[in-house]
């Protein structure tokens, strides 16, 4: 409650300061990130484009650098990227010119009123203030190999978002679930007491999930380079299909967010409220704790950037740290003033764009080293960090929109976690980074097609090794553990795969058609083999069709 009232008291200060055009968000999943990728690999050296690693992208920036581009080499786009860019246009019609808006008015709105452009349920656009309407929808059927039962998800409710006066913007996503979900995500949710992607949940018809998924804020600017956004939502670091640093795959959050772009450099500040583990047991309030991040990231040229990245997660029974609101200061030297009793991690990251074909992307996320233990190859548990390496490259090969991705993810046992229960990496039961935690070693790839304006298809391969705790004995998997002994045993010894060493194949495709303005029908296949190598030796394997219709939402996907 105190960290709302401090913030509350934030706005209100800041608000009057309000003086530049604002924005809000392009939602989880949005088809537009899609093209901005490539745009930017295709650029290379457009600055418009480059500091890409802080996502959610604002709307207004969306439209900008697509309007760049389309000025200096729409000549030279692919029919497909043509259509994507005018459909860029066509989802944010609030941030395009009146002439522009024009270009878009339907030819036979319903009843006069609804769908006056083909992607909004409902929509003003008049002098001072902008209201945007949609519904949110879907719907998938799918059937499990040795499952007799059905499985499926469907999500109903609706989206809006606006902005007054040019000034303050605001946006909600409310949607109503019930799911059926596969066994191993099952098994996932009977493990964490969470349903992937969701807060508080409800069992639903024995098997299923049932729980309602609301996020929302505000957005203004303090100065013509700093925006400010205060919400409930989810925020993503990073160029990678997993990030080290923080991640979109978990439950929403409280967050204030400072974002300063000027010169070379955006900086990023994030202020969050979390909840504690949970065992979900009887009605009560949920244990609160608070994180603190921020990314600075610099394009030392138009085509490579690195980022310094600092985080810290603190509970407090009493009280809000106020140390940790400076959006300067080193995080750690907080830490050490409070008697080094919070769990404070510090990264780095680079992006280079190399021949407007290729971009190489990597992270380096430390949570606690020596090097003398590292040079000596001992195992010794306080090396905690993670690394990734990935390359994306776009029409791969000389075809028109196919882009491949290669990433390789690993993480050292019991980075994240802490020597207590609430200050780990983690919200709502789920970790904040990388989705599966710890102590692990991933390979991903990923092949994207779009041959034409409204079809795509993606097909996505991982493998992964993990070494898991058993009841008694944590090997560093599960963060949520103490990272003491007991249940860790021991300094040393401890390697990425030690534990309950556990494999698991995972390989999917999707083939998706937009009917219409941001109306999909697709169809997807999985399969998905696990080992358990250590004895007891197991073994399953499970393939999942779904067949789903998706309207203004993002994919729901279960990829561990």
């Amino acid at each position: 409650m105190q960290i709302k009232q401090t913030l509350a008291r934030l706005l209100l200060i800041l608000l009057p300061c309000t003086a530049a055009a604002q924005s809000t968000y392009l939602p989880q999943g949005d088809k537009a990130n899609i093209l901005m990728e490539r745009l930017e690999i295709k650029s290379r050296s457009d600055s418009f484009f480059n500091f890409s690693k802080t996502k959610p992208f604002t709307r207004l920036h969306t439209v900008n650098a697509v309007s760049h581009y389309l000025q200096q080499n729409g000549s030279n786009l692919s029919k497909v990227d043509a259509y994507n860019a005018q459909r860029v246009m066509m989802d944010n019609l609030e941030y395009v010119s009146e002439a522009e808006r024009a270009k878009y008015v339907s030819k036979n709105p319903w009843f006069k009123r609804f769908y006056k452009s083909p992607a909004n349920l409902y929509e003003v656009h008049i002098k001072d203030f902008d209201l945007i309407i949609n519904p949110a929808i879907q719907v998938t059927v799918s059937k499990e190999n040795n499952n007799d039962q059905t499985l499926y998800l469907n999500t109903r409710g609706l989206t809006l978002r606006g902005r007054i006066a040019n000034k303050v913007g605001f946006w909600a996503i409310l949607t109503d679930n019930q799911e059926k979900d596969p066994f191993w995500v099952r098994d996932w949710v009977s493990y964490r007491k969470a349903v992937p992607g969701a807060g508080f949940y409800k069992s639903f018809k024995t098997t299923g999930y049932d729980y309602f998924d609301a996020r929302g804020g505000i957005t203004f600017n303090v100065a013509k380079y700093i925006d400010i956004a205060f919400g409930y939502d989810r925020n993503f670091i990073g160029n990678g299909y997993r990030s080290m640093f923080f991640s979109d795959a978990g439950n929403s959050n409280l967050f204030l967010k400072l974002n300063t772009r000027i010169w070379k450099i955006n900086y990023q500040n994030l202020f969050m409220e979390l909840h504690n583990a949970d065992d979900r047991i009887g009605d009560r309030l949920i244990g609160k704790k608070y994180a603190a991040m921020h990314h600075l990231d610099i394009a030392f040229t138009k085509w490579l950037n690195v980022g310094l990245f600092e985080g810290v997660v603190f509970g407090r029974r009493d009280r809000f740290d106020f140390g940790y609101l400076n959006p300067i200061i080193f995080y750690r030297s907080i830490e050490l003033q409070n008697g080094s009793y919070d769990n404070s991690v510090a990264g780095l990251d680079v992006k280079a764009n190399l021949a407007k074909k290729v971009q190489l992307y990597g992270q380096l996320v430390l949570d606690e080293f020596l090097l003398s233990e590292i040079t000596k190859k001992n195992g010794w548990w306080g090396n905690k960090w993670g690394i990734q390496l990935g390359a994306k490259y776009v029409n791969a090969f000389g075809i028109s929109n196919l882009d491949l991705q290669v990433e390789h993810n690993r993480v050292r046992p019991y980075t994240y976690s802490h020597g207590d229960s609430v200050a780990n990496f983690t919200h709502y039961n789920q970790p904040m980074a990388h989705p599966l935690g710890a102590n692990f070693k991933e390979y991903i790839g990923i092949a994207r097609y779009q041959p034409a304006p409204k079809w795509l298809a993606v097909a996505k391969l991982i493998y992964y090794q993990q070494g898991r705790d058993s009841n008694a004995v944590s090997y560093g998997s599960n963060i949520f553990l103490y990272n003491i002994t007991p249940p860790r045993v021991g300094d040393f010894g401890h390697f990425i795969g030690d534990g309950w060493k556990t494999n698991v194949f995972f390989a999917s495709f999707l083939l998706s058609y937009e009917l219409r303005e941001n109306f999909f029908l697709e169809l997807n296949a999985i399969y998905r083999k696990q080992e358990t190598k250590t004895p007891p030796i197991t073994s399953s394997n499970t393939s999942v069709i779904t067949f789903g219709v998706r309207w203004n939402m993002h994919r729901r996907e279960f990829d561990y």
